[in-house]
């Protein structure tokens, strides 16, 4: 009798030391299932989505989402399943390039939607500011040359472009529109968690300093506008291209949606020669990744 019951004692002593190594091993793989289940949330990679004109989506390595110069309601380009904010899921900072209604249309919308902040010409931040659209938190101003990083690895730095920048705002109590100050207008240079870097040129020309934002942040891609008579044509960005920021890739924008932005990706293309950037087209709505 007394050895059955030490048998039996046995058995169940090897079932509990058994139970408590799975519990050891339960807590001792929980954090790093919860810190793969986190990673997982990352991204391979940079995200860059277009809709037209100079308005772009890009989701960064963490998932965090830019949204530059938002013309997206009303843009011709922009498909019609897209032609919903609410599309863009959470947008988390907004850029503006300077203050011309094509850049400017829907970026306060989205910026109150999503409690973000607005990026864009200190003068400009001033006139929202002074205009009550948005609160002074969700405008924090920066100008030419500075650098503002919202989250780790992620920075945003101002650059020069060559326009113009005036802000027309319908007055409300006259219903007449008024011209207000829009500052000087930007270009945008991100640099991201694994230090890729997008340059938006913004709406510019041409000019010989493109050639120090290429031996600043030597950008990977360039997103340049093509359109002409506002802009640079093809023949101009293919000139900015080759002599001054040769970057890994080119995107062209802000073409083709008026009667005066005729320029074309074919052109720009053929203007570039044997260059040796490659010249991503997109499609609006489309999605590249990097």
């Amino acid at each position: 009798m007394h050895l059955i019951f030490f048998f039996l004692g046995v058995i169940v002593l090897k079932k509990l030391v058994q139970t408590w190594h799975v519990w050891i091993s339960l807590v001792c793989l929980l954090p790093l299932s919860v810190v793969f289940c986190g990673s997982a949330l990352a991204q391979s990679s940079v995200q860059v989505q277009w809709f037209g004109q100079s308005a772009f989506k890009i989701t960064t390595l963490q998932g965090h989402v830019i949204v530059i110069d938002p013309w997206i309601l009303k843009n011709p380009k922009t498909p019609t399943e897209l032609k919903n904010l609410d599309a863009l899921g959470k947008v988390d900072v907004v850029l503006v390039t300077h203050a011309h209604w094509d850049h400017t249309a829907d970026a306060v919308e989205i910026a109150i939607k999503n409690q973000a902040p607005l990026y864009g010409p200190g003068d400009f931040s001033q006139t929202l500011m002074n205009l009550g659209s948005l609160p002074p938190k969700q405008l924090p101003r920066m100008n030419k040359g500075g650098t503002v990083s919202p989250w780790p690895g992620v920075k945003i730095t101002a650059v020069h472009a060559e326009h113009s920048s005036t802000y027309v705002w319908n007055n409300p109590a006259t219903h007449k529109d008024e011209s207000l100050p829009g500052g000087e207008p930007l270009g945008f240079v991100i640099e991201f968690e694994n230090g890729f870097k997008i340059y938006h040129a913004g709406d510019t020309d041409v000019f010989g300093d493109m050639a120090l934002i290429q031996k600043r942040h030597h950008p990977d891609v360039a997103m340049l506008p093509i359109g002409g008579n506002f802009t640079m044509d093809p023949q101009g960005a293919a000139f900015a291209i080759n002599e001054f920021l040769k970057p890994k890739f080119a995107i062209p924008m802000h073409y083709q949606t008026n009667p005066y932005n005729t320029g074309s990706p074919e052109d720009f293309i053929k203007a570039l020669g044997t260059s040796g950037t490659e010249v991503i087209v997109m499609k609006p709505g489309e999605i590249r990744k990097f």
